[in-house]
């Protein structure tokens, strides 16, 4: 025979209770965040993941399920200072309660995050980031500063760009630590060791890629306020085309990698050689058009030259000689420019592409030059009718007069004085004479004597 106490009927069994402690507890907290440090990290062979959470004053078990750790981009251990997103459940068969962890990111990452956002918000209210600010980079730069480590990645990719592109560029490096403790005062100095040294037409400031730790210098105040106080144009080049720092929002450009900030500063030599080549027909074409056309005038004036009489046949004679010594001269010019091109483009075969291309540019400025010279002389005589009207100008200006002792009185608002009712005893004048102008204070008006003479 058994003995029941009077209130066994109410009691709850321990899975009963467990049961409904768990539901509460699911049920209360849906979704949490918790930071704290890993221990006790276990690894079992079917994936799950199973640790302790702990802080300076208590502790927490926790499990991430397999299909839910898999998905993390890093993978962490013992120590490890993490911030788990987790629902808050009870192991029934210990009544313990439990995290059941669905996402972990470190704290570390947390916390840049936090103050890369921060740093954005300060700078953008500043307005640096606005591109009003930003400068425009040189079209063809013929020397590149690189401020980035000496044995990364990011110096091999640059250089070999331009070995491709543009060989004959003067590249400057100014070498500096990209990752650690160091990094931040070295690629401060940097930049500014390029500023002093001033022979770079443009910095490309930047390294390879990596982690958000590793990339964190890029994200430091005092370096994006180096960018800024660059006097020469900087291209940010941090990373890879998913990573942003501080440093591409405040440059003058941002490139996504290392070698597309080469490939954006550089210019195709295969492109460089076509314009030459394009800029030398058209000096041909131009050469051409311009002796057709002093052939049409000489024709013209032998036309209207064909009139009776010893002196017409004179002028006609005169015209003929000067159309044949033009002809002539004209030749010669383009037998010189035509021997001009063969050689230059023997040295674009012959010599290397830089110095080749660095020839071709003289040259065309030389023609250039020539045809703006002709230019010029035809047109000097209207600059010397010109300039007779201007003196005729000049000579009836109201600065003219002030040659004759006269002076101009303008108030303090710069408007001239034409009657002393504008004026008041004490109102400050300026006073302008032939040679120069002074300041003057009212002390008397008088009124006009209309019978003076």
């Amino acid at each position: 025979m058994q003995l029941e106490t009077p209130n066994r009927s109410k009691a709850l069994s321990v899975s009963e209770l467990n049961r409904q402690v768990k539901s509460l507890l699911e049920n209360s907290f849906l979704s949490i965040r918790v930071i704290g440090e890993i221990s006790n990290f276990a690894r079992p062979a079917s994936g799950h993941w199973y640790f302790t959470l702990k802080d300076g004053g208590a502790q927490v078990r926790c499990a991430m399920f397999r299909g839910r750790n898999q998905n993390l981009n890093f993978r962490p251990k013992e120590g490890d200072q993490v911030v788990v997103t987790a629902r808050v459940s009870l192991y029934e068969g210990r009544g313990d309660y439990q995290l059941i962890c669905d996402r972990m990111e470190e704290d570390g990452i947390g916390r840049l995050q936090i103050a890369f956002e921060q740093l954005k918000r300060k700078l953008q209210a500043e307005g640096l980031f606005e591109s009003s600010r930003k400068r425009s980079l040189p079209a063809h730069p013929q020397s590149l500063g690189i401020v980035t480590s000496e044995t990364g990645a990011a110096i091999h990719d640059i250089l070999t760009v331009l070995k491709r592109r543009y060989p004959g560029m003067s590249v400057y490096l100014y070498p500096t630590p990209v990752q650690g403790n160091e990094a931040i005062d070295g690629i401060c100095r940097a930049i500014d060791l390029a500023n002093r040294d001033n022979r770079v037409d443009v910095l490309i400031v930047g390294r390879g890629g990596g982690s958000l730790e590793d990339l964190w210098a890029f994200n430091e105040e005092r370096v994006a306020r180096a960018i800024i106080a660059s006097a020469i144009p900087v291209v940010s080049a941090v990373g890879h085309e998913v990573d942003l720092s501080i440093s591409d929002l405040v440059a003058d450009q941002r490139a996504a990698t290392p070698s597309a900030a080469a490939e954006l500063l550089s210019p195709d030599q295969n492109e460089l050689r076509e314009s030459v080549r394009q800029r030398e027909r058209s000096l041909i074409q131009r050469w051409q058009w311009a002796l057709l056309r002093r052939q049409e005038q000489l024709d013209a004036i032998s036309k209207r030259l064909r009139h009776p009489g010893e002196k017409i046949r004179d002028r006609v004679q005169r015209v003929d000689e000067l159309e044949i010594r033009l002809k002539r001269a004209f030749d010669r010019l383009v037998e010189r420019k035509s021997v001009q091109l063969d050689h230059l483009q023997k040295q674009l075969i012959q010599q290397r592409p830089d110095r080749r291309i660095k020839q071709e540019q003289i040259n065309v400025q030389s023609l250039m030059q020539r045809l703006n010279k002709s230019i010029h002389n035809l047109i000097e005589m209207r600059k010397l009718s010109l300039a007779h009207q201007v003196n005729r100008l000049q000579d009836i200006s109201p600065l003219a007069t002030l040659e004759r002792g006269y002076a101009l009185v303008n108030d303090s608002q710069g408007q001239v004085v034409r009657n002393t009712d504008t004026l008041n005893p004490g109102d400050i004048v300026r006073v302008r004479v032939q040679h120069g102008s002074f300041r003057a204070q009212v002390n008397e008006i008088t009124e006009a004597d209309n019978g003076a003479s």
